[in-house]
């Protein structure tokens, strides 16, 4: 298996083989915080108009996600874990767009195969390439609005990698980098209405969910569907 680290969109687009669309802060844990809650599907949008034709079309869906880490107008949720377990979304049908993860599904359209990449189903992604032995595996790091690389998602890529390759990481040293580093915003007060500490802890909650997200076509649109192998 030939293991290759890619970045942004950039990235995303070189892609091929089984493909990882990393966004551990805070898309992909989001999504399976939905899927934990209940939610029906997740459709991932890269254009926000798109999200916003696909809501106006459907009202009974709910529209989750950000711009500029904060919520847009007119959306139901944030791209934020905390506030959907706060909330009753069983049974939803659910609009994600996001600056970063769900641009990156748009944008991979070389790849054989894509899943979503976050910490909180990380075994089972491992599980689940290990079940597929990709000659290529490409793990693609989303970044800050896909503008520059951020620490969560390139050490989850090499948690990934390592874990693959038979090494060990030391998880509790990742939680602490990323603390003192690019996830320093969920705890600054100032952040607490768009960011709040609880999504930091819910987004490194290792392995809290069984299943991988891959991304397959219904009624020609993009969706991700659960997959559970245990």
């Amino acid at each position: 298996m030939k293991i290759q680290i890619l970045q942004l969109l950039e990235g995303a687009e070189k892609a091929s083989g089984l493909t990882v669309i990393i966004d551990v802060f805070r898309a992909f844990s989001v999504a399976c915080y939905a899927y934990g809650q209940g939610v029906e599907v997740i459709y991932p949008v890269g254009n926000i108009e798109e999200a916003y034709r696909l809501k106006k079309e459907h009202s009974e869906y709910i529209l989750v996600g950000e711009r500029e880490e904060q919520k847009p107008e007119g959306f139901d949720f944030g791209n934020s874990p905390s506030q959907l377990l706060k909330k009753d979304i069983f049974g939803k049908t659910m609009i994600h767009t996001t600056s970063s993860g769900t641009q990156g599904i748009a944008s991979a359209n070389n790849a054989s195969e894509i899943i979503t990449g976050s910490f909180v189903n990380a075994e089972a992604i491992t599980d689940y390439i290990r079940l597929k032995n990709p000659e290529i595996l490409s793990l693609v790091c989303m970044g800050y609005s896909c503008r520059y690389p951020v620490d969560e998602d390139t050490f989850f890529a090499e948690y990934i990698r390592d874990s693959l390759e038979g090494r060990v990481a030391n998880f509790e040293n990742i939680k602490d980098k990323l603390k003192r580093g690019s996830g320093a915003r969920f705890f600054a007060p100032s952040k607490q209405k768009w960011a709040p500490k609880e999504d930091f802890n819910l987004c490194l909650d290792l392995n809290r969910f069984p299943f991988v997200l891959k991304v397959e076509k219904q009624n020609g649109r993009n969706y991700l569907r659960k997959i559970t192998q245990k």
